[in-house]
């Protein structure tokens, strides 16, 4: 499927780079905002919740609130693309992160339980879903707007600058927990500590609220507008009844972003301290490396995919990436000492990751490109992201590789599905020249 089938012209070459950085700024701000909250749970806990209630079950319930800003995403998800796909990207994107900063801010100034009593929780959780809402249609978003504002060779750099953005905002709100909670005694960041990281995600949306603003359209929204040809139903009917195949394909792709992330960034950490007898700092400190290999590789895996094209890349990369995760786990149980290396390796592979979003771009057409996107997205990764984590819990009890195993069987899906695309598009090339050969 061509992505770019207008004749308008693209935007400038300046414009493009700005577009992308601007839409990497939200990238920034959605991981950031995530580890941050995840970060000061136990801090969230005992302030939102009443003082006698055992720490626990405080942190359990604030655990319970930031997994249900995560379960918001599908259905933020689908009403800011239906928005996106009938009144333009642009507008979309500017309300999405308008209501990403109003909810950061939110609870950066939330009165908590010593104030407010039992609503402090309710509120927390309303800005929680709020922000969850809003983060559920950014990427998708973000991908759409840039995948559009790019020529079709570069579709595969230009989303690797999202993907890429999404491992700084990791290793940023690493940073604000690192920097607040050495700046100040317990007693501070309980009594306002806590809320500077909130504050500065706040601020940082505020900016990119104020900049997206002088962002264009998209060039192809613009041609669907001037030739009258936006979606005349709701698209995620039309994306229901005329792409189930390309959203059942997608979301497969979707669960290796969602099972590898959870796997090798959120999950190890933990693993490593409880499992292998590693201490906490240097766990963090090779998680942090880890993921600023990803960064890195995440742009170089972008352009590669841009040369090799999304579907053999796919083929050619995800054996790599099921190799690399299989090393770590089955060799660092036995060689500890080489944490760093082996984190690392593993790490540079999950840039794989970055090859993934030019093919959901392209899987859809401009009418329903943002609503298929967001869709196949988001469910997958609400699921995957939510039942991963006590499914291999369980399966760890009778398979120690239990967490490679699960990387591998999402690595497996994805390269059956990007050889399908390349034999699809092999015949459909051969058809071409077929038809063209003089009769």
């Amino acid at each position: 499927m061509a992505l770019l089938d207008t004749s308008e012209p693209l935007e400038s070459e300046q414009g493009k780079y700005r577009a992308l950085l601007l839409a990497a700024l939200g990238g920034v701000l959605e991981n950031y905002d995530f580890i941050v909250f995840a970060l000061f749970a136990r801090v969230l806990g005992q302030l939102f919740f009443p003082p006698e209630m055992p720490e626990w079950i405080a942190v359990a319930q604030t655990f319970g609130i930031f997994a249900a800003g995560n379960l918001a995403h599908p259905l933020g998800a689908v009403i800011l693309a239906h928005y996106g796909d009938l009144l333009g990207r642009k507008r979309t994107f500017v309300f999405s992160i308008s209501l990403m900063a109003i909810a950061t801010f939110g609870i950066a100034f939330a009165p908590t339980y010593a104030n407010i009593g039992s609503a402090a929780p309710v509120l927390l959780l309303m800005l929680r879903i709020l922000q969850g809402a809003a983060l559920g249609g950014e990427l998708p978003g973000a991908w759409t707007f840039v995948a559009e504002q790019v020529a079709a060779p570069r579709i595969g750099f230009a989303c690797s600058m999202l993907s890429s953005a999404l491992a700084i905002g990791n290793l940023l709100g690493a940073l604000a927990g690192v920097i607040v909670n050495r700046l100040y005694k317990p007693a501070e960041v309980l009594a306002f500590g806590w809320r500077l990281p909130f504050v500065a995600g706040g601020i940082i949306a505020l900016l990119a609220v104020y900049v997206r603003r002088s962002l264009t359209e998209t060039p192809i929204f613009r041609a669907l507008q001037n030739k009258g040809e936006l979606a005349a139903e709701l698209p995620l009917k039309i994306v229901l009844r005329s792409y189930g195949r390309g959203v059942l394909a997608s979301s497969a792709l979707a669960s290796l972003i969602a099972v590898t992330i959870v796997v090798m960034f959120v999950m190890v950490p933990t693993l490593i301290q409880t499992s292998y007898g590693i201490d906490a700092d240097r766990a963090y400190e090779a998680v942090s490396l880890a993921t600023a290999c990803l960064a890195v590789s995440c742009i170089c895996c972008g352009m590669l995919a841009d040369m090799l094209g999304a579907s053999l890349f796919l083929v050619v990369c995800t054996p790599v990436l099921a190799a690399s995760v299989y090393l770590f786990f089955a060799l660092l149980p036995e060689h500890p000492e080489r944490l760093f290396p082996l984190y690392a390796l593993a790490g540079t592979s999950a840039g794989v990751l970055a090859g993934i979003p030019p093919m959901l771009v392209e899987s859809f057409p401009p009418a329903v490109r943002y609503t298929g996107v967001a869709l196949s997205y988001n469910v997958p990764y609400a699921v995957f992201g939510g039942v991963t984590p006590p499914l291999i819990a369980l399966a760890l009890r009778v398979d120690p590789l239990a967490h490679a195993h699960a990387v591998l069987l999402a690595c497996a899906a994805a390269f059956l599905i990007g050889s399908a695309r390349l034999v699809r598009g092999q015949k459909q090339k051969s058809s071409v020249q077929l038809e063209a050969l003089p009769r």
